[in-house]
C-alpha cells in the first residue's frame, strides 16, 4: 500500500514554502503508510560544496565532535548541522568521496542517507506527522522534493527500510508496489559492483537506475529499460538534481494522480494529497499512463 507525494516548483516564489506544502501532502497520505516516512528535498548549497546526510541510532555519540574528527581526517572547510537522528555535512565537493570513506572508520554505525550538491534526505520510523515534526520539514526550502509514507510488506519496519532510497549523487527513488525479481537483480548488480545495503526491493530499483546511468543512459532511458528488466507492479517517482520523473508499470494497478499549473507539477498516490495546493482548482489533473515516462526539469 504506501503513499507517494512529489512537488516540482516552476514558480521561485513558492520555494520558501516547499517543505510546508510537502509536509501537508505527506501527512494526508498517513493511512497509506503509517509505519515510517521520509522526504527528499532539493535545496541550495554553497558553490563548490556538496552535502552528505547521515543517520545514526545514537546521534549523541556519533555526531559529537563529528566535524572536528572529519577535519582532522580529511581537512577542508566543512560544517555539521545536526537535526534529530540525522546530520547534514556541508563540505567541499572534491572531498565528498573522501568523507564517505572516512565515515566508515570514524563512525561505523552511522549510515549515509544521501550525497550530492543539493539533496537532503530525512527518514525515520513513525507516523508521517511525527517524522515531519522531528526534522522540522515544514521549514525546509527548495526547488522540488518527494516524500513517502510506508506500509512495510517485504521487509522489517526500520529506518534503513524507509523511503526515499538514494544510490547515486543527487538521485533518489520512492516506490509504491512490489518487485518480484529483486533478488535476482540484486545478485546481478552485485556482479557489476553495485552495492545494495538493505532487503528493500525499492533500493534495488534505485540501484538499477543508478547503474544504468553510470553506463551512459539518461534517466529517461533508464526508466524505459526498467519496463523490460523490472518485474512486478510499481509506481516510481525519481528525484534528480534538476527535476523529477514518474513511471508506472505496464499494468498500472497502483493509484497515481498528477496535477500541473503554471506554478508547479505535483504527484500524489491519491488526489486528496493535492487538494491543499494553491490553484489546484484550475490545474490540469490526470492519471499517468501505464508504461510511460514523465519528466520535468529546471
Amino acid at each position: 500500500m504506501c503513499g507517494i507525494v512529489g512537488l516540482f516548483l516552476k514558480d521561485k516564489s513558492l520555494e520558501p514554502k516547499l517543505g510546508e506544502m510537502l509536509t501537508e501532502m505527506l501527512i494526508t497520505m498517513t493511512d497509506r503508510g503509517p509505519d515510517s516516512a521520509g522526504i527528499a528535498v532539493y535545496g541550495d548549497t554553497r558553490e563548490g560544496h556538496a552535502k552528505l546526510t547521515v543517520q545514526s541510532a545514537d546521534p549523541e555519540t556519533d555526531f559529537a565532535d563529528l566535524g572536528r574528527d572529519l577535519i582532522a581526517e580529511i581537512g577542508g572547510d566543512l560544517s555539521v548541522r545536526v537535526i534529530d537522528t540525522h546530520a547534514v555535512i556541508d563540505l567541499p565537493e572534491n572531498k565528498l568521496a573522501e568523507a564517505r570513506a572516512a565515515l566508515k572508520d570514524l563512525r561505523p554505525d552511522a549510515r549515509v542517507m544521501s550525497a550530492g550538491e543539493v539533496i537532503e534526505i530525512y527518514k525515520e520510523v513513525g507516523l508521517p506527522e511525527d517524522v515531519a515534526r522531528r526534522f522540522d520539514i515544514p521549514k525546509l526550502t527548495g526547488t522540488h522534493g518527494i516524500g513517502h509514507t510506508r506500509m512495510a510488506t517485504e521487509s522489517a519496519v526500520t529506518t534503513l527500510g524507509a523511503h526515499p532510497f538514494s544510490t547515486g549523487a543527487d538521485q533518489c527513488l520512492v516506490h509504491n508496489g512490489s518487485l518480484s525479481n529483486h533478488n535476482s537483480l540484486r545478485r546481478k548488480l552485485a556482479r557489476e559492483g553495485v552495492t545494495v545495503e538493505t532487503l528493500n526491493d525499492t533500493e534495488v530499483a534505485a540501484a538499477y537506475l543508478t547503474w544504468k546511468m553510470q553506463n551512459g543512459s539518461t534517466l529517461g532511458e533508464a526508466l524505459e529499460a526498467g519496463l523490460d528488466d523490472l518485474d512486478g507492479f510499481y509506481t516510481f517517482v525519481v528525484g534528480t538534481k534538476d527535476g523529477f520523473g514518474v513511471v508506472r508499470d505496464p499494468i498500472a494497478c497502483k493509484p497515481a494522480v498528477m496535477a500541473e499549473t503554471d506554478q508547479y507539477v505535483a504527484f500524489g498516490s491519491e488526489y486528496r494529497a493535492l487538494v491543499s495546493l494553491p490553484g489546484i482548482e484550475d490545474a490540469r489533473v490526470w492519471e499517468p499512463e501505464p508504461a510511460t515516462v514523465y519528466f520535468w526539469n529546471h
